[in-house]
C-alpha cells in the first residue's frame, strides 16, 4: 500500500509540472519532465504506457526545456521502518552526461572538417578575380575611407532584440489551415452554384469554370467552348502586354537609376576622387580611325570597310528626329519641308557623365542641357554644311565630325546622309539628285556598313524611292535595318492596318532586312524635348491598337528599343570585321615601306606636314639672313637702282632744257626750279619704290639661291608662294616719303663742292651717264636707218624702204648740223620744208613727223658728244670753280648739276638703307612668319604646293602606320573587354 501512495504522489508532481510548463504543446514523455521524477518507477499509475512515446517534431519558438525552473518537492513522510530503494541517479546522470560530451565533441570535429573540406572546393571553383578588379572603380577599395562601418554596427539591433521579432510560427500554420478549409468550402459552393445557373454564363466566366462541361449537348458545349478560348486567348494577350510594358517600366527605371549611379561615379573621377587614369573608351578609339581615314586622299588603295551605321531615308522622312532621339538632344538644324542635311555629318555616341557635343577640330564643348549651347551647336552645323558646299552646289560629299557624350548613350557611329529626293526643285543644283545618290551608294556599299532605312509611315509605300536603292546595295537584307517613322500618323490615316503590318514586315517593299522597328518621333512641333517626345511615344504605343492585336512585338516598338538593338548589331560588325581590316592594312604598310626603301633609300619618311615644317624653317632663316647684308652692299645697290630709276628724268627734264639756255644764271635758275618740282613730287615715290624692289630683289636670290647639295627642289613651289604672299602683304611706312622729301630737298640745296676728289667724281659720274646716254641713242639710230655696209657685207643684210628713208633724211639732218654746230633742239618749220623739198629733189618721199623723229636722235646724239667734249675740258676746272669762274669762259655748272644729282643719291641710299635695316626687313620678317602660319593651317595650300610622288608616299605610308596603330590599340581593348 505504502508503494501505491509513493507512486501516486510522484505522478501529482509530473503533472504539476505539466500544467505549469510554458510555451510546451501537446503530451511529453515523464522521463523528460525532472530528474526527481525519473527516479520514480511509474508502472503503478493507471494512465502510464509501457512503450516509448514518439518524440514531437513541432517547432517550439523561444522555449527550452532545459530552462524550466526546478520546483521544491515536498514528499509524504515515510512511515517508520521503512527502507526505500536506492536510486543511484547522480551517477547515471553523470554518465550520460560524459556519454553526451564525447557525442558533442565527434560531431564538432567531424562537422567542422567536412566544413572545411566543402569550403575548399567552393573556394577552387571561384575564378580569380584579381585580374578584373580594374572594373571595380577604386572608390569601391576606398569605401572604409568615407563610411564608418563601427558606427553602423553598433546602430544594429542586437540578437535578443532580433529574436522578439520573429514571428510565431504555430499561429500562423493554424491562420492558414483556417484558410484552406475556408477556400476549400467556398470552392465547393460556387461550383455548386455554377452547376445549377445557366450555361450561358460560362461565356464570360473566367479560369477553369468557362471548361465546365454542361448538359446540353455535344454542338452547344463545342460553341462555349470556342468562344471561351477567344475570350481566353484575348485576355493572355492583354495580361502578356501588360506585363510587358510593367518589366519595360521596371527595366527603364533601373537604367535610369544606373544612369544616375554612373554620372556620379564619373563626376567624382573629373573632381579627383578618382585617381586611377581612365583608358580611352572603345567607342572613341574607333571613331579617331575613321576620322584619319575620312582625312585620307582618294588616291588611297586599301579599301575602307570598317563598319558604321550608314542612316538613310527620304527627304523628310525622319531620319534626323530617329538620330536625335537615339542622340537624346535637339542637335541639328531643322526646317519645314526645306533640305536641311546638306553633308554628311558622322556622330560618335559615347558615355559620359555630362551630355555635351564637341567637333573633331574644335576644343569647345556644347552643353545639351542647355537651349542656348543646343542653338549655337545647331548654327554652327548648319555653318559648317554651307561653308562645306561649293559654289553652285547644293549637297556636298565632306562629312563634318561631331562627338556626342552623355550618361546612358549606346556606344555607336552614325552618319547622317542628305535625304534622298525623287524631283530637283528651283534653287537646287541640276546635278543634286545624282550627287545624293553617289553619296549614298558610297557610304551603303561598304560591305560592313549597318543600313538603317528610315521609311515614312504617313505617306504611302508606293512613293518611297530608298527602298529600291536599300534593295539594290543590300539585297538579302544581311546588314539592313528597316525603321518605320510616324507611326501615330499612319495609325490614324491608313484605313487598313493590315497594310502597317505589311510594311513593318517588309511585304510591300522588295528590300529585306535584320529588323523591322516603328517609332514616333514627336507630334511634330520643332521645340518639343526628347523626354516630352518619350512620354508621347510610350503613352501611344501602351494604347495603339497595332500592340493589342500583335501585329507589332514589344521589342519593335519605341526608340529605346531601336537603338539597342542598332548598337547590337554594330558591335557585332566590329568585332567580326575589325581584325580582316586590320590584316589589309598590314599588307598595304608592306607594300609602301618596300617601295620607298627602293626608291628612296637615303631620305627620311617626311610627310606632307613635315616637310612643311623644314621648308619653314629654312625660309626663316633665308628672312633672318636679310638682316646680315651689309650697309655698304645695301647702299651702293640702292644707289645704283635709283639712278637707273630717275636718270631718263634728269637728263630729259633736267638737264637737255637747261642746257639750251644761253647763259649760266639761266641754267642754274631752270635747274632749281625743276629740281624742286621734282623733289615735291616724283623724288620720294620713286625712292620708297626702289627701295621696295630692292629688299624684294635682295629676299628673293636669297630664296631662290641654290644651297648645293643640300637644295631640295621640292620646297622652290612653297618658296614662291610664300615670297609672292609675304611681298603683297608687305606696305612702306607712309611717313618714310615725308621724311625723305625733307634731306632731298636739303641735299639738292648744297652746291659747294670741297675738293678736288669731289669735282673728279662728279665728272666720272656725269661721263658715265652721257655716255650710257649716246649708247642707247646710237643703238636707237641704228635701228632706225638699219645695219651700215660693214654688216651688209659681212652679214648679207639689207635695209628696208622705210630704213632707207630714214638714213636719207639722216644724212641730210646731218649737214644742216655741220653748218650751225649750235643749232636748238627743235627744228623750225621752214627748216623742216628745206629739208623735206631736198629729200624729194633725190626723188625720196618723206614725212614731216619722220623728219621730226629722226632730228631727235640726231641731234641727241650730236648734243651728248658736245658734252662729253665739254665734260673733258672742265677736269681742269676746279680751280676756276673755286673762283667762281671769274675771268674765265670756261663754264662747268653741269658738273655742279650732276654733283648735286650724285650727292642726293648717296644720301637718299643711306636713308633707305637705315629704314631698312631698322624697320622694313623685320616687317618682312614678321609678314613672313604670319603667311607661314596661314599655309599651315591651309590643308589645301599645302597639298598644292608640296606636291611630287616622293611627298605623296610619305602621305600614304604615315597615314597607314597611323590608322594601323590605333586599330591594334582598339582591337587589343575590344580583347580585354571580352
Amino acid at each position: 500500500m505504502w508503494r501505491l501512495r509513493r507512486a501516486a504522489v510522484a505522478c501529482e508532481v509530473c503533472q504539476a509540472l505539466v500544467k505549469h510548463s510554458c510555451g510546451v504543446k501537446g503530451r511529453l514523455p515523464l522521463q523528460k519532465l525532472h530528474l526527481v521524477s525519473r527516479s520514480i518507477s511509474h508502472w503503478h499509475h493507471p494512465t502510464l504506457k509501457l512503450q516509448r512515446p514518439q518524440i514531437r517534431t513541432s517547432f517550439q519558438p523561444l522555449s527550452s526545456l532545459t530552462n524550466l525552473p526546478l520546483r521544491k518537492l515536498k514528499l509524504s513522510p515515510a512511515k517508520y521502518g521503512y527502507q526505500p530503494r536506492r536510486h543511484f541517479w547522480p551517477a547515471r546522470l553523470a554518465a550520460r552526461l560524459l556519454k553526451l560530451r564525447y557525442i558533442v565533441l565527434g560531431s564538432a570535429v567531424g562537422g567542422g572538417y567536412t566544413a572545411k573540406k566543402t569550403f575548399d572546393q567552393w573556394k577552387d571553383m571561384i575564378p580569380d578575380l584579381s585580374d578584373y578588379k580594374w572594373i571595380v572603380p577604386d572608390i569601391v577599395w576606398e569605401i572604409d575611407d568615407y563610411i564608418d562601418f563601427e558606427k553602423i554596427r553598433n546602430a544594429l539591433p542586437n540578437s535578443e532584440d532580433l529574436t522578439k521579432l520573429v514571428p510565431d510560427f504555430d499561429k500562423i500554420v493554424e491562420s492558414l489551415s483556417l484558410l484552406k478549409d475556408f477556400f476549400t468550402t467556398g470552392h465547393k459552393l460556387v461550383s455548386e452554384i455554377i452547376e445549377a445557373s445557366d450555361p450561358l454564363l460560362l461565356l464570360g466566366s473566367p479560369g477553369e469554370t468557362a471548361f465546365r462541361a454542361t448538359d446540353h449537348g455535344p454542338e452547344s458545349d463545342k460553341h462555349y467552348r470556342k468562344v471561351s478560348d477567344k475570350e481566353k486567348i484575348d485576355q493572355l494577350q492583354e495580361e502578356l502586354l501588360r506585363t510587358q510594358l510593367k518589366y519595360q517600366r521596371i527595366l527603364e527605371r533601373l537604367e535610369k537609376e544606373n544612369k544616375e549611379l554612373r554620372k556620379l561615379v564619373l563626376q567624382k573621377d573629373d573632381k579627383g576622387i578618382h585617381h586611377r587614369k581612365l583608358k580611352k573608351s572603345l567607342i572613341d578609339m574607333y571613331s579617331e580611325v575613321l576620322d584619319v581615314l575620312s582625312d585620307y586622299d582618294a588616291s588611297y588603295n586599301t579599301q575602307d570597310h570598317l563598319p558604321r551605321v550608314v542612316v538613310v531615308g527620304d527627304q523628310s522622312a525622319g531620319k534626323t528626329s530617329v538620330l536625335e532621339m537615339i542622340a537624346q538632344a535637339r542637335i541639328f538644324p531643322r526646317g519645314s519641308g526645306e533640305m536641311m542635311t546638306r553633308s554628311p555629318v558622322k556622330v560618335t555616341l559615347s558615355e559620359g557623365p555630362h551630355h555635351v557635343a564637341l567637333f573633331k577640330d574644335s576644343s569647345r564643348e556644347f552643353d545639351l542641357t542647355k537651349e542656348e549651347d543646343l542653338a549655337a551647336l545647331r548654327h554652327e552645323i548648319e555653318i559648317r554644311m554651307r561653308k562645306n558646299v561649293k559654289d553652285g552646289a547644293t549637297v556636298s560629299p565632306e562629312t563634318i565630325s561631331l562627338n556626342v557624350k552623355g550618361p546612358g548613350l549606346q556606344r555607336m557611329v552614325l552618319v547622317d546622309l542628305p535625304g534622298v529626293i525623287n524631283t530637283v526643285t528651283s534653287g537646287m543644283a541640276p546635278d543634286t539628285k545624282e550627287t545624293i545618290f553617289s553619296i549614298s551608294k558610297a557610304y551603303m556599299q561598304n560591305p560592313n556598313a549597318i543600313i538603317l532605312c528610315i521609311q515614312d509611315g504617313s505617306v504611302d509605300a508606293e512613293r518611297s524611292i530608298v527602298t529600291d536603292l536599300v534593295s539594290q546595295m543590300d539585297p538579302h537584307g544581311r546588314r539592313t535595318i528597316f525603321v518605320l517613322t510616324k507611326v501615330d500618323l499612319a495609325e490614324k490615316n491608313v484605313a487598313s492596318p493590315n497594310r502597317i503590318q505589311q510594311i513593318i514586315e517588309g511585304k510591300l517593299f522588295p528590300m529585306k532586312a535584320l529588323g523591322y522597328f516603328a517609332v514616333v518621333t514627336g507630334k511634330g512641333n520643332s521645340s518639343e524635348s526628347i523626354e516630352a517626345i518619350k512620354e508621347y511615344e510610350e503613352e501611344f504605343f501602351q494604347n495603339s491598337k497595332l500592340l493589342k492585336t500583335s501585329m507589332l512585338k514589344a521589342h519593335q516598338v519605341t526608340t529605346r528599343n531601336l537603338s539597342l538593338a542598332v548598337s547590337d548589331c554594330f558591335w557585332k560588325m566590329v568585332r567580326e570585321s575589325v581584325e580582316q581590316q586590320a590584316d589589309s592594312f598590314k599588307a598595304t604598310r608592306f607594300n609602301l615601306e618596300t617601295e620607298w626603301k627602293n626608291n628612296y633609300p637615303r631620305l627620311r619618311e617626311l610627310d606632307r606636314n613635315e616637310l612643311f615644317e623644314k621648308a619653314k624653317n629654312e625660309i626663316l632663316d633665308e628672312v633672318i639672313s636679310l638682316s646680315q647684308v651689309t650697309p655698304k652692299h645695301w647702299e651702293e645697290i640702292l644707289q645704283q637702282s635709283l639712278w637707273e630709276r630717275v636718270s631718263t628724268h634728269v637728263i630729259e627734264n633736267i638737264y637737255l632744257p637747261a642746257a639750251q639756255t644761253m647763259n649760266s644764271g639761266t641754267f642754274n635758275t631752270t635747274v632749281d626750279i625743276k629740281l624742286k618740282q621734282w623733289t615735291d613730287k616724283q623724288l620720294p615715290n620713286r625712292a620708297v619704290e626702289v627701295a621696295w624692289e630692292t629688299l624684294q630683289d635682295e629676299f628673293s636670290r636669297f630664296m631662290t639661291e641654290p644651297k648645293g647639295k643640300e637644295h631640295d627642289d621640292i620646297f622652290d613651289k612653297l618658296k614662291e608662294a610664300v615670297k609672292e604672299e609675304s611681298i603683297k602683304r608687305h606696305k612702306w611706312n607712309d611717313f618714310a616719303e615725308d621724311s625723305l622729301r625733307v634731306i632731298q630737298h636739303n641735299a639738292l640745296e648744297d652746291r659747294s663742292i670741297s675738293d678736288k676728289q669731289q669735282w673728279d667724281a662728279a665728272i666720272y659720274f656725269m661721263e658715265e651717264a652721257l655716255q650710257a646716254r649716246l649708247k642707247d641713242t646710237e643703238s636707237a639710230i641704228e635701228n632706225m636707218i638699219g645695219p651700215d655696209w660693214k654688216k651688209r657685207w659681212l652679214y648679207w643684210k639689207n635695209r628696208t624702204q622705210e630704213q632707207c628713208v630714214h638714213n636719207e633724211t639722216k644724212s641730210e639732218l646731218e649737214k644742216m648740223l655741220k653748218c650751225n654746230e649750235e643749232h636748238p633742239a627743235y627744228l623750225a618749220s621752214d627748216e623742216i620744208t628745206t629739208v623735206r623739198k631736198n629729200l624729194e629733189s633725190r626723188g625720196v618721199e618723206v614725212d614731216p613727223s619722220l623728219i621730226k623723229d629722226t632730228w631727235h636722235q640726231v641731234y641727241r646724239r650730236h648734243f651728248l658728244k658736245t658734252a662729253l667734249n665739254h665734260c673733258n675740258l672742265c677736269r681742269r676746272g676746279f680751280y676756276y670753280y673755286q673762283r667762281h669762274f671769274v675771268d674765265s669762259e670756261l663754264e662747268c655748272n653741269d658738273v655742279v648739276l650732276f654733283w648735286r644729282i650724285q650727292r642726293m643719291l648717296a644720301i637718299t641710299a643711306n636713308t633707305l638703307r637705315q629704314q631698312l635695316t631698322n624697320t622694313e626687313v623685320r616687317r618682312l620678317e614678321k609678314n613672313v612668319k604670319e603667311v607661314l602660319e596661314d599655309f599651315a593651317e591651309d590643308g589645301e595650300k599645302k597639298l598644292k604646293l608640296l606636291t611630287g610622288k616622293r611627298v605623296q608616299l610619305a602621305e600614304d605610308l604615315k597615314k597607314v602606320r597611323e590608322i594601323q596603330e590605333k586599330l591594334d590599340a582598339f582591337i587589343e581593348a575590344l580583347h580585354q573587354e571580352k
